[in-house]
């Protein structure tokens, strides 16, 4: 593809410091950032730094290149990951991460049906409270990994009886195809240190693991119980193999 378009150089000298190449098995990941990012954090204002990652299939060290190609990918309809940093996530010495999956009703619009929402505010909480740590949000992520269509068609099972293992399963897919491989490259990009994990969820630590990282240690994380999801977090427990560990979710049958 040929790239006629050329940029001022001074737009091009704000950019070029602020997009980093990881390499990848196919491709390239571009990170770009960090950019200040004040959040909203239950009524308080905390400033995260913001990057956002895009994976492509050209490897270059001329970006002029890749932004001159942005205007035609018509990238708003494709799912792009992000990470929120806090403090000096490079050199502190203890860090909290969560690879947080995308959940669009649960994250937007506030589903009482999941406890995404809630964990990816107590989880962002937990990160400003420690003073350093990251939240990577993972786009392609949605329902486990079979999309936010295919989640709307699991959820019509679950009202008629499936509980969301099941679910899944009856449509085709696997219980569970989340790849954190993306996420890991760029959590590796940004910290060598050891990292404490915010999750439940076993399969999380394993892929940290296997990639080498250092996972000190593990925070678990459950709360928002309600007559709503109560079936659904026993079965990240019962049939996910979620971690359970002292008083934490469904423990006042």
């Amino acid at each position: 593809m040929q790239v006629a378009q050329h940029f001022d150089p001074q737009v091009l000298a704000h950019l070029q410091g602020k997009v980093k190449l990881i390499d990848a098995e196919k491709g390239a990941i571009y990170l770009v950032g960090p950019i200040k990012l004040p959040v909203n954090l239950l009524g308080e204002t905390v400033e995260f730094k913001w990057y956002c990652w895009l994976n492509c299939d050209e490897v270059t060290e001329d970006f002029e290149r890749i932004i001159a190609k942005l205007s035609s990918a018509n990238l708003a309809e494709m799912q792009q990951s992000s990470v929120l940093v806090h403090g000096d996530f490079e050199h502190a010495e203890h860090a909290l991460i969560r690879f947080h999956s995308i959940c669009h009703t649960g994250d937007i619009f506030g589903s009482k049906r999941c406890d995404c929402g809630y964990q990816l505010k107590q989880s962002m909480k937990h990160v400003a409270e420690h003073g350093s740590g990251a939240i990577f949000y993972l786009a392609n992520h949605e329902g486990r990994g079979i999309g936010l269509f295919s989640k709307a068609l699991a959820y019509i099972l679950q009202e008629n009886g499936y509980d969301t293992v099941d679910a899944n399963l009856q449509l085709g897919f696997v219980d569970d195809s989340r790849d954190y491989g993306d996420a890991i490259k760029v959590l590796k990009a940004l910290r060598s240190k050891p990292v404490t994990l915010i999750t439940n969820n076993p399969k999380k630590l394993e892929a940290l693991r296997q990639a080498g990282l250092d996972v000190e240690d593990r925070v678990q994380l459950w709360g928002d119980v309600s007559e709503y999801n109560e079936k659904y977090l026993k079965t990240k427990i019962e049939r996910a193999g979620h971690l359970n560990d002292g008083e934490g979710c469904c423990n006042n049958d």
